[in-house]
Parts: structure tokens; sequence; C-alpha cells
């Protein structure tokens, strides 16, 4: 896909592999929007862009931890633009984001699935007007290898609570809303697919967990970067890649009754149904 002229919002992109996919996008011609909680280092990535002789990125400001930041967001973006030809979807906490206790969103939901999962996905409702006026178009939810299948008994998981099943729970329910958005967009020219960018990038994120990197933001980002511009994936959706490569998830991604009973949460849980 040729990037010069096109519209792509990228949230979580004031740091890490985000940063890193803005500033490429931005030196291909797109007309980037990036997300954030800190206009400080909004500043930064703007500053950048515009040093390498690139048009200013927009910065929406908004924290998705709550539904009402995410209904924000989207609405700033519709008050501006008339189209969206690219949504990535990679703003996220780790498993030990602030620690690895439990902890919950403003709306009472455990934190990680909140952040993680339910504000893309109601992000990607919101904004679905703006996808289908630039179609084709393309939707990337930035997910995991760490996958663990959803206890519908306890999705809050107030029971045998750990940061690391937390995160990998509202890894799989990205996967799971992406092969079911892709069925739900299938003849609106609109492809969404999920990615494992990378193990362990040299993030904040990583290094805030204690963990030593194995992987740059370089690789994560051009793993990234195929997804929304690859020609070779401009036809393909509801898929789940490793880096560069198509990957099978979790089985309970593939179970149709699983991905319905999120479906229906999510949409309560959002707000989207009553």
């Amino acid at each position: 896909m040729d990037m010069r002229g096109k519209t792509v919002l990228i949230t979580g992109s004031t740091d890490g592999v985000g940063r890193y996919v803005a500033t490429r996008l931005a030196a291909e011609g797109a007309a980037v929007l990036i997300h954030g909680r800190s206009a400080e280092r909004a500043k930064a990535v703007v500053d950048e862009i515009v040093k390498a002789g690139h048009a200013a990125p927009t910065f929406y400001q908004a924290d998705l931890s709550s539904m009402a930041g995410a209904r924000e967001l989207a609405a700033a973006v519709i008050r501006d633009h008339k189209r969206l030809d690219v949504f990535v979807s990679n703003a996220g906490i780790g498993s030990q984001s602030d620690g690895p206790h439990r902890q919950e969103s403003r709306d009472g939901h455990e934190l990680r699935f909140a952040v993680n999962y339910l504000s893309g996905f109601l992000l990607v409702h919101l904004l679905l007007p703006l996808l289908k006026a630039a179609a084709p178009s393309r939707i990337v939810n930035v997910a995991s290898l760490g996958q663990h299948p959803i206890d519908f008994d306890d999705v809050m998981i107030t029971k045998g609570y750990s940061g690391s099943r937390a995160y990998a729970q509202s890894k799989l329910s990205q996967i799971m809303f992406t092969i079911d958005l892709a069925e739900e967009l299938r003849g609106d020219r609109i492809t969404v697919n999920a990615l494992h960018p990378a193990t362990y990038m040299n993030t904040t994120m990583v290094r805030a967990g204690g963990i030593t990197p194995i992987s740059t933001v370089e690789q994560g980002g051009a793993a990234i970067l195929h997804l929304v511009e690859g020609d070779d994936v401009a036809a393909r959706s509801g898929l789940f890649f490793n880096g560069m490569n198509e990957a099978r998830a979790n089985p309970q991604a593939y179970d149709a009754d699983a991905r319905r009973r999120l479906r229906a949460l999510s949409l309560k849980l959002t707000g989207l149904s009553s």
C-alpha cells in the first residue's frame, strides 16, 4: 500500500514499538494520528518527526483504562477526520505494569482486560464508519504469543489471579475478536489481522517487568508494518501472525461458541448493547 496521504491511527504510539511505527509511517507520507497519556512524550515524537522533515502527526491524549476515555478518543478522531485508512490497536499494559497484583479499571473491570482488549474493541466499533469510508482499509491488533484461555465463569479473574494470566487472557481476547470481526466485515473491504510482533522487545513495558529484552522495536515494528501496508496481506483477514509468518493461536480462538460468548460480554461491558 502506498501510504502517502493515508490516515493512520496508532494507539499507544508515544513510546516503544508504536512510536517506531508512527515515525516510519510519517516518513512514508502518511497522516499519522498518535495517541498516548503523556503530552510530554507525545511532544518528543512530534519533534522527532518534524525534525526529520516530515508532516507533524496529530496527538490525541486519552486514558484507555476507562470506556469513557476510549469514547472520547473516538469522538475526537471522528470530529477531525472523515476517513481512516488504518487503525493499529497497540495500546496496552504488561503483566507487571504498576505491579503484578490485581487491579481494576475505573469501570470496575480487571485492568489488563480493560486496557489491552476492551478499549480496542470499543474503539474499532466506534471508528467503523471512518474505516468503511476509506475502504479498502485495515485494522491491525497487536496481540502476543502469550495467550491464556478465558474462564467464562470468572472472566475478571477474581480467583487465582496473576498478572501474566491476565495479560495472556487479554491478548487471546484480541485474537478472538480479530477472527469474529473479520467475518463480520467480510465484503466491506476492511481486513482485520492480529499479530505477535516480536518476543520481549526492548520497550518500557518489557523492562518494567524485569525482563531482559531479546528483540528490538525495529523487528516488532517491521512485523506491524507488514500488516499495515504489505501487498501480500491486502486481501487476507481474520489471521494471526507470529512476526512475519502466519501462525496458529490458542485453540480457544477457533471455538465459535467461546467467541460468541466473548462478543456478547464485550458488547455489554462497553455499553454497545444493553
